[in-house]
């Protein structure tokens, strides 16, 4: 649907009840969308990348509709999107806004860098304390090895 006022700009629909997630950095948007699981629900779910940014240079937004987040859900995603903010939606109106912080434990997300853990050749869920926020680093409960922000890797 193109908007009548500035026909190059396209307009996408609004949501009357959910969460829109904005400024997630355009090279993230399918870790997003994995660590929340967005590809196993069934309502409706608009996304768009490589959007222009003034603080941020290209971006991506998601808006899932009739879907809302507990708190620890949404901060998982500052792992790969440490400026994202969230919008919960009522009424097709804004009625919270939400900074995505890291929190102290990370559990079932990132996989360990280090070859030799128990984690990457056994049936064993990662566990992670953060101990940098930003940069993101991640030090293994099993292992101790320390995994940062460049190796990083979504499970």
């Amino acid at each position: 649907m193109k908007n009548e006022n500035d026909p190059k700009q396209l307009l996408v629909s609004a949501i009357e009840s959910g969460t829109v997630i904005d400024h997630i950095p355009a090279t993230t948007l399918f870790k997003v969308i994995k660590i929340l699981g967005l590809d196993r629900i069934r309502t409706q779910i608009t996304f768009g990348t490589n959007l222009d940014s003034k603080t941020h240079g290209k971006k991506a937004i998601i808006k899932i509709a009739g879907k809302f987040f507990e708190d620890d859900d949404i901060n998982r995603i500052a792992l790969v999107a440490p400026n994202a903010k969230l919008n919960i939606i009522r009424d097709y109106k804004v009625i919270e806004k939400r900074v995505v912080e890291v929190p102290d434990t990370i559990s079932a997300i990132a996989k360990c860098m280090n070859p030799k853990c128990i984690t990457n050749f056994e049936k064993v869920t990662t566990r992670f304390r953060v101990v940098s926020k930003k940069p993101v680093a991640l030090k293994c409960h099993y292992c101790e090895k320390i995994t940062d922000q460049e190796r990083l890797e979504i499970i």
